[in-house]
């Protein structure tokens, strides 16, 4: 009797033992031991229309009575499809207009100059918007404009250094 009931306890044992091993691997993707839950978010952001302006010196070196041409930079950096224009104005040398702009030097002596938007010299570049401006439209990345400059021939002044200091604006 022994012997029987030992080899049954044993066999219902081996069959409990492989009735779980089969059943493991759908019991354990049934998700029977984890559960999930999910939600979702937006992601947001507001861009706003925005522009930054910087320039470099329009320097002439050596003036000695003969017409002297120098140039320098504006650059424009605008948000993607931000219009703007830039302007500049007539300076800080007395008796300035936009299309005679002074450098000052010695004893308040002046010398004339004037500033272009294009290398023939012929279109002044002012700061009344829509007519001697310069306008174009933002594209994320930097623009450059060339100032074209001039200081027409038989001027005589004092010697010395002459300078004036130029504002850009950038109206978007």
């Amino acid at each position: 009797m022994f012997k029987k009931s030992y080899l049954q306890s044993l066999r219902c044992r081996w069959q409990t033992v492989w009735l779980l091993a089969l059943c493991a691997p759908w019991w354990l993707s049934s998700g029977a031991l984890a559960a999930t839950a999910t939600t979702t978010f937006n992601a947001t952001a507001t861009v706003v229309a925005s522009c930054i302006v910087v320039a470099t010196n329009v320097a002439f070196g050596v003036y000695s009575g003969s017409q002297l041409d120098g140039t320098g930079l504006v650059t424009a950096t605008c948000v993607n499809g931000t219009s703007y224009t830039l302007a500049l104005n007539v300076g800080t040398g007395s008796g300035a207009t936009l299309a005679s702009r002074r450098l000052t030097g010695p004893s308040s002596q002046t010398l004339t100059y004037s500033l272009y938007q294009d290398s023939g010299r012929s279109a002044v570049w002012g700061d009344v918007l829509g007519t001697d401006t310069v306008a174009s439209s933002g594209s994320g990345i930097a623009q450059v404009y060339t100032m074209y400059g001039r200081v027409p021939a038989s001027q005589y002044p004092s010697a010395g250094s002459y300078s004036d200091t130029i504002s850009v604006t950038l109206t978007y």
